[in-house]
């Protein structure tokens, strides 16, 4: 069937596939070229039968992208058609020549067929949602609060177009064979292509020409996107599986929890004695590593991040999106520089930067100095307005560290760390970072705890109980089967140390003996390292560490245990101490008591007639996955009426003290723990829950603004999960404990009548 048609297709066809080689071996050459221009990471090589595991789960599986169901399954199809109909490609180049041609061996078999069949269909209807939902959730429509806000919508146009103009050739081709009697497959193996060959004529040469122009459309689609290296709506078709296999934990977890040790040239800085040509953090973006490289290169600008962010939620300029396709941008256009193919003058020339036309210059700091220049190549990394900065330092530090964009990443990008190694240059060597978290680095360095009180504070709490607590000193003694990490909020600040007496008291109640360090305890150093002073961190985590091995000195793994009602600290001693020889069974607070309640050690009896909603702290639920025990211990209670909020678990919403944020002035758009407890709010509860001393200092604070408003009821109060058991397993009547209309209206105790832990008040 071989005509003159066929034969200018075809050899038109064969000749542009030449030239779309050419230009994608060129372009995948210099994108590695580039990428390997990054800093060593030798933490990402192995185990190799874990991280293929990994891929195969999240690629094939598309569990990531399943968290958004409809817009997951319909990118599936999109995905399975983009590479298990890429055989179809191969056939339509025998079909250009040849209209009856078909693959060897497969091109008849049913199963084969089917396939083609159903995914091609599932390729053009998914490609068709996909298509009406970034028109339905459109910047024109939503404004900020479209996740494509900031997205290069004209790219997305155009891979869309690709995917639609190449699923309905597929149809067609497939169809006009049913229609022109070129197919043996049986009837049962296309079904779509028969329906659709109902309205299409017999004829071999429009098949040719259907053939020709998917093929057309694919090579054009191939040697654009060789064109744009940083044209990530594309490129992650390829580069998604690379980025998936190589993420931080071989286990296939999130980069969340713990913060990677600062590394120069692939190794652990030495703080005590650092090389001379050691980097600290990131301060040009060739210092990152060559995965931070992949990981911009990969971002898709779904802006699945962006719409889960706290900080953009709320009016501020950073999004997790835009900083990355940002730093890829930078990247690209400083490639010819970086790989010696340009050489940048001595001194940075004058430069027009973009004005503040628009909040887009300020969340975007590429559009700043665009192209390939020496004023892109000496522009900083991190920078205002006038200095050009690549990332504004509002973006930097309006960050809470939540790890919402971790987790709702597909292509598991790391926000998190970049953004802290950002951080940490800036602290370390630029010493430019938000004033009033100065204050907070020297009360650390000083004194041991961020509010720069007396170390003999944290042993005050002790004098309000009604029970001997046990004071370590030296090695534990046997019978002593936790540590309490009070952590300083616990020990210092007067809300949350009516939760460190809750828990004492259900801890003494339950039988299980504990022993604390008093005034020999200092700040876990979380707030430093989530600053950015990596220094400071090292230092107090060294010192708690020689401490905490002191006090389990003859203990063997798994009896060395620790319990702490601070997420934060939770997170730096089970997590990151580990990193400087700290080695520990470390629980929360919610996970033991959880655990006591279930073996029937603690029995709550008195029901608690109170509505609550619980909210999850990020470096609880997202950064370490715990969501089920506070839970379990709220339904254990009779009486409570719980309800999530709709921004729960995994998509929980930050209460903004994160990231070291408790210690710096919200000065930007609306205040974060405000958005969420207008949300709590919104549930009507009598309780707020949490699990965490920095939501309840950030809650109560919004809390009693809204009061102060007339904006909530007066009797709404803020209680961690351990104050709500304690006050169930008080006497039936007692304050927090009364059942009736006038249920909350007055002030109640926190536990019940002659317990320590009852003073409670809104302050």
């Amino acid at each position: 069937m071989t005509g003159p048609l066929q034969v200018v297709l075809g050899t038109i066809s064969v000749l542009f596939l030449i030239v779309a080689v050419v230009f994608a071996y060129r372009a995948v050459r210099a994108m590695v070229r580039i990428i390997r221009t990054g800093q060593p990471d030798a933490t990402r090589n192995g185990p190799v039968g874990p991280r293929l595991k990994t891929l195969a789960v999240e690629s094939l599986g598309h569990t990531r992208m399943l968290k958004w169901s409809a817009i997951g399954a319909a990118h599936w199809f999109v995905f399975i058609g983009f590479y298990g109909l890429f055989l179809t490609l191969v056939e339509a180049f025998g079909e250009v020549w040849d209209p009856a041609f078909h693959l060897p061996l497969i091109g008849e078999w049913g199963l084969w067929n089917l396939f083609a069949d159903v995914i091609g269909a599932g390729t053009v209807l998914g490609i068709l949602y996909l298509i009406y939902r970034r028109q339905k959730d459109h910047p024109r429509r939503q404004g900020r609060t479209s996740r494509f806000a900031g997205s290069n919508e004209g790219r997305g146009y155009f891979v869309e177009a690709v995917v639609l103009t190449v699923g309905l050739c597929i149809l067609l081709i497939r169809a006009l064979k049913v229609s022109s009697g070129l197919t043996e497959a049986p009837a049962w193996s296309h079904p779509v292509s028969s329906l659709l060959a109902t309205v299409l004529p017999d004829s071999p040469d429009l098949l040719s020409v259907v053939a020709f122009v998917k093929i057309v459309v694919s090579l054009a689609w191939l040697v654009v996107v060789s064109r744009i290296l940083n044209m990530g709506v594309a490129w992650h078709r390829f580069s998604a599986f690379f980025n998936i296999y190589w993420k931080r934990n071989d286990d296939g977890s999130v980069a969340l929890g713990p913060l990677q040790p600062m590394t120069s040239n692939g190794k652990p800085i030495d703080f005590e004695d650092p090389g001379e040509d050691d980097v600290f953090g990131r301060g040009k973006i060739e210092d990152f590593t060559w995965k931070g490289m992949l990981d911009f290169t990969t971002c898709t600008e779904c802006g699945r991040c962006q719409s889960q962010c706290p900080a953009w939620n709320t009016g501020k300029p950073l999004s997790p999106k835009m900083v990355i396709m940002d730093l890829r941008d930078h990247l690209y256009a400083k490639a010819p520089y970086l790989l010696g193919e340009k050489t940048a003058a001595e001194t940075a020339p004058d430069y027009d930067v973009l004005k503040p036309s628009d909040e887009q210059v300020w969340a975007s700091g590429y559009a700043r100095i665009e192209g390939t220049n020496d004023a892109q190549a000496h522009r900083p990394l991190v920078g205002t307005l006038e200095e050009g900065g690549v990332i504004d330092p509002d973006v930097l530090w309006s960050c809470t560290n939540c790890g919402a964009c971790v987790e709702q990443c597909p292509v598991d990008i790391e926000h998190v760390d970049h953004i802290e190694d950002m951080r940490r240059y800036q602290v370390l060597i630029e010493s430019n970072f938000p004033s009033e978290a100065g204050v907070m680095l020297r009360n650390l360095e000083n004194r041991g705890n961020p509010w720069g009180v007396s170390p003999s504070t944290r042993e005050d709490w002790i004098k309000e109980m009604d029970f001997e607590v046990r004071m370590a000193d030296g090695p534990l003694p046997y019978d002593v089967e936790y540590l309490f990490w009070v952590g300083c909020a616990g020990a210092i600040d007067d809300r949350a140390k009516k939760v460190t007496k809750a828990v004492a008291e259900l801890l003494h109640t339950a039988g299980v003996e504990f022993a604390v360090l008093g005034s020999g305890e200092t700040c876990s150093g979380d707030p430093a390292r989530r600053m950015g002073n990596e220094f400071v961190f090292q230092m107090m985590a060294q010192e708690n560490v020689e401490t905490l091995n002191g006090v389990f000195e003859g203990r063997v793994p798994g009896t060395r245990k620790i319990v702490t009602t601070c997420p934060h600290c939770f997170n730096s001693l089970g997590k990151e101490y580990p990193q400087v020889g700290g080695e520990y069974e470390v629980v929360h607070h919610t996970q033991l008591l959880s655990q006591l309640v279930a073996e029937g050690r603690l029995t709550p009896v008195t029901p608690v007639d109170r509505k609550v909603t619980y909210h999850d702290p990020c470096f609880l639920g997202r950064h370490n996955k715990v969501y089920t025990p506070p839970r379990e211990i709220l339904d254990s209670v009779k009486g409570l009426s719980t309800q999530e909020m709709h921004r729960c678990k995994d998509r929980g919403f930050c209460c903004g003290a994160g990231g070291a944020r408790m210690w710096m002035e919200e000065k930007i758009g609306k205040r974060i723990n405000v958005e969420r407890t207008e949300e709590a709010l919104g549930l009507d509860p009598d309780v707020i829950s949490t699990a965490c001393p920095f939501c309840i200092t950030m809650l109560s604070d919004a809390l009693t603004s809204k009061k102060q408003n007339g904006e909530a009821a007066e009797h709404v109060e803020v209680l961690d999960v351990s104050q709500i058991l304690l006050r169930s397993m008080a006497p039936a009547g007692t304050p927090g404990t009364e059942h009736g209309a006038e249920v909350g209206t007055a002030d109640d105790d926190v536990a019940g009548t002659g317990s320590a832990a009852t003073g409670h008040s809104q302050a």
